[in-house]
């Protein structure tokens, strides 16, 4: 008998600088810090599925990685992500795709901490 995976069950992105990408979240996403962090990452207190970001493992080199995590996409679920949109276009956030409909409700992707292209969705 094979043995399956379930599914993620924790995501961290790779930044250069940790406190800052930690800070983008705080501000510009309302995430909140787990009540334990390893020394070289972040992790919010994010349900499902705990998110992260950590300090680059040994050999990754952002520095000629024209945007981060290229191919991947990473959503996260809002409340109300018009509402979302407009605060992170207050605050001067790059939106990347404008507002559409999808399978889980209203989305949109903005350039999230170091280039990584993030999706909000719901509401």
């Amino acid at each position: 008998m094979s043995v399956a995976i379930d599914g993620p069950d924790f995501v961290a992105l790779q930044v250069r600088d940790v406190d800052a990408a930690a800070a983008f979240c705080e501000q510009h996403l309302g995430l909140r810090r787990a009540a334990v962090s390893p020394p070289h990452a972040v992790v919010f207190d994010t349900r499902p599925t705990p998110f992260a970001i950590r300090a680059l493992l040994p050999g990754v080199d952002l520095a000629d990685a024209a945007r981060p995590g290229l191919g991947v996409v990473l959503w996260f679920r809002t409340p109300d992500a018009h509402r979302l949109h407009d605060q992170l276009v207050a605050a001067g956030v790059t939106i990347l795709t404008p507002m559409a409909s999808s399978p889980f409700g209203p989305m949109f992707s903005f350039e999230g901490p170091e280039g990584y292209t993030l999706t909000a969705h719901g509401g």
